[in-house]
């Protein structure tokens, strides 16, 4: 077994949330192509250096590609995700530079690419549970504020319980919104407010999850550094990743 490739734990776990095989139209081993496609993802090497173990890159660049349009990672990662316990939840987010190949989008289009220091940039935010494995993600542009990601992310997850987040996201509206969706936001206030709001140390201390969620999800070269064009296709790479962190951490608790 190469050094990125799914256990036989892991397979077992994703091989059942894959869609059927048509009938009568023999497809290339799933397995194979998963192996190939995180091989690219964390190298961050190009399609077409694939090593030949994993096949043609173009077959399994296809079913990345048709299956990220379809939903499928999304499907996957969701499926994984949803045992989570809801007793905490800790939300931070991440900027990630664009590579060139990846600045030149179809005009009209938004693919989540915006300029902030440094150039062109993409967002992930992310919201994740107290084991430090990721519930919800989504994108959006370099220089979007933090605090308009938050209702997409509690969207994703309805139960929040306890909800911590930095100053960044200090907002009246966002608590507002955590208390709606039945949870407890625990955000201090930026330190130029006249009224201080007060955070148990020990509860914001828990931070370092979120923290070392984006360490290890930046362990995919793929992901550290935005080469897709489409939010679609970088959006099924983080989740794919995501997935896999889902995996390996059923695989160890079993």
């Amino acid at each position: 077994m190469a050094r990125f490739d799914l256990s036989d734990f892991e397979w077992d776990l994703i091989r059942a949330l894959l869609p059927d095989k048509p009938r009568g139209v023999a497809r290339v081993d799933d397995r194979r192509v998963l192996n190939g496609i995180f091989w690219v993802l964390r190298t961050g090497s190009p399609w077409r250096d694939l090593p030949e173990r994993y096949g043609p890159p173009t077959t399994i660049y296809n079913r990345f590609n048709r299956w990220a349009k379809a939903g499928v990672w999304v499907r996957v990662f969701e499926t994984l995700a949803e045992k989570s316990p809801d007793s905490m939840l800790l939300i931070d987010s991440s900027i990630i530079r664009a590579h060139q190949q990846a600045a030149t989008p179809k005009r009209g289009a938004h693919h989540a690419l915006g300029r902030s220091r440094g150039g062109l940039s993409t967002k992930i935010n992310a919201m994740v549970d107290g084991r430090g494995l990721p519930v919800a993600i989504t994108l959006s542009a370099g220089q979007a504020s933090d605090k308009a990601a938050v209702a997409d992310l509690l969207a994703m997850h309805p139960a929040p319980g306890d909800v911590v987040a930095d100053r960044g996201y200090d907002a009246r509206a966002v608590l507002n919104l955590i208390a709606a969706r039945g949870g407890r936001g625990h955000i201090p206030t930026q330190r130029d407010r006249k009224v201080q709001r007060t955070v148990d140390p020990a509860l914001y201390r828990e931070r370092n999850l979120v923290e070392r969620f984006f360490s290890k999800l930046k362990q995919f070269r793929k992901i550290a550094t935005r080469y897709e064009k489409t939010a679609t296709n970088y959006l099924a790479a983080v989740l794919l990743v995501c997935s896999r962190l889902w995996t390996r951490a059923y695989e160890s608790a079993a």
